[in-house]
């Protein structure tokens, strides 16, 4: 029996636990975006043993990397159709399992397209229908305070994805076989979806509990009515018609480039190229992703102080000035000149992010501004594609990276100065009423 006094017992059993479920369901989204990461981060790390193995070209294993890239950009605008429709639980389990079944099921490829197929294809539309908008509607149900904190975290998530798999992936690949790395890959995605039965919850609602910070129950939100994907490509067109829009979505097509679709993808190889080893490499790279992180912060934190089309020009520029000399760092071993661009270049990473959103706010408005941003994403990824692919290319006609090199950096170039044109457009948006997108 409780020596409590009654009111004090009653108070007792209605006080909050002291851990927010909230944060438990921010740790499982991060696990399940770390997950969706993984394979999508670490392809480059398989290219040498699958040319190795089966004779293919880099341009032939480049194009699984581009197809996964464009269908991941062309499916975020749309994901939010899914997780509306049906609930957040659903969606992310479905999509760990096309992550799964694409890296569990390369295992037994014997001609390339059938890497097109479980590579760009199915782990495309996985980190798709994961990446952008299911973090977002994440924090925004489960979070009332902490929320940049939440979404920092989960923009990490691509980032820790690389720095755990990669040198773990080529180890795997050196010391067993790419199938089996492929494998750890898929045992990691099947391992989240139990946590998506629990402690993940869809709402706070759901689970009788109020928003992390909140003071009463947030307000329902209607489900959708009509074509959200009707919705979707409005909000597409209306946005198209002003120069500001093509601004962002082609410097990010052009941040897509010369990161997740060159470096991301090429890196390993290129440095195997100039005598480096695979683990060496997948080191370099994944310490880009331990400053990938910290910059991503910073540059949250600068854009609340500096004009972002101004931090944006900076970035480029400075991301093109790497770029350009990279072909002169690489070597049998790690140079000082190449540690400065590793920790540059990871700092630089998505530090875009921040100030391509607050522009998409600014310049489009509250409502419009999730999907905006969600089509310029898309024009992220294809730029991605593209430029996996052109590397490919590239290395394969000349035999080495180095037009990949200084085309990426003159993109980067061109990005910074057609920023310096966003101020003169500020006073020409004025974006047409439309209806609310449910976020």
């Amino acid at each position: 029996m409780s020596d409590l006094p009654p009111s004090t017992a009653s108070e007792a059993s209605s006080r909050p636990p002291r851990l927010h479920r909230a944060w438990l369901v921010a740790l499982v989204t991060t696990l399940a975006l770390v997950a969706a990461a993984a394979f999508r981060s670490t392809t480059g790390a398989f290219f040498e043993p699958l040319e190795s193995e089966f004779g293919w070209q880099r341009s032939q294993l480049s194009t699984a990397v581009t197809i996964n890239l464009v269908v991941y950009g062309l499916a975020a605008p749309f994901a939010a159709t899914l997780l509306e429709r049906y609930s957040m639980r659903k969606v992310a389990m479905a999509a760990l399992a096309l992550v799964a079944a694409g890296a569990g099921l390369s295992v037994f490829i014997n001609h390339y397209w059938q890497l097109w197929l479980l590579w760009g294809l199915l782990v495309g539309l996985g980190t798709g229908a994961m990446a952008l908008v299911f973090g977002s509607v994440v924090a925004n149900r489960w979070f009332s305070q902490r929320r940049g904190l939440v979404m920092g975290l989960f923009s990490g998530a691509n980032a820790a994805g690389q720095l755990i798999f990669l040198p773990s992936i080529v180890a795997i690949i050196e010391n067993a076989s790419w199938r089996i790395a492929a494998l750890v890959v898929t045992a990691f995605a099947l391992l989240i979806i139990p946590l998506l039965r629990w402690p993940f919850a869809n709402t706070p609602a759901e689970v009788g509990l109020l928003p992390y910070g909140a003071t009463e129950p947030a307000a329902e939100v209607p489900k959708p009515e009509g074509s959200m994907a009707a919705a979707t490509l409005r909000v597409l067109f209306s946005s198209a018609r002003y120069p500001a829009f093509w601004v962002l979505a082609m410097t990010f097509w052009i941040c897509g480039w010369s990161t997740n679709g060159l470096v991301q993808t090429h890196f390993i190889p290129a440095a195997h190229d100039h005598g480096m080893p695979a683990t060496t490499a997948s080191g370099l790279l994944a310490l880009i992703g331990i400053f990938d992180i910290l910059g991503t912060v910073f540059s949250g934190w600068l854009t609340d102080r500096v004009r972002p089309w101004l931090l944006l020009a900076v970035y480029y520029f400075l991301r093109g000035l790497s770029l350009l000399f990279l072909h002169t760092l690489m070597g049998p071993s790690v140079q000082p000149m190449l540690w400065i661009f590793i920790i540059f270049y990871g700092l630089d990473w998505v530090a875009t992010v921040p100030p391509t959103v607050a522009l998409c706010r600014q310049y489009f408005g509250p409502v419009k501004a999730t999907v905006v941003f969600g089509w310029v994403f898309a024009f992220h990824m294809v730029g991605a594609g593209a430029g996996s692919l052109t590397a490919g290319l590239s290395r394969e006609s000349t035999g080495s990276y180095l037009t990949a090199w200084i085309t990426a950096a003159v993109l980067c170039f061109a990005a910074a100065a057609s920023l310096l044109l966003m101020p003169r457009m500020r006073q020409a948006v004025q974006p047409p009423v439309i209806e609310p997108i449910p976020s």
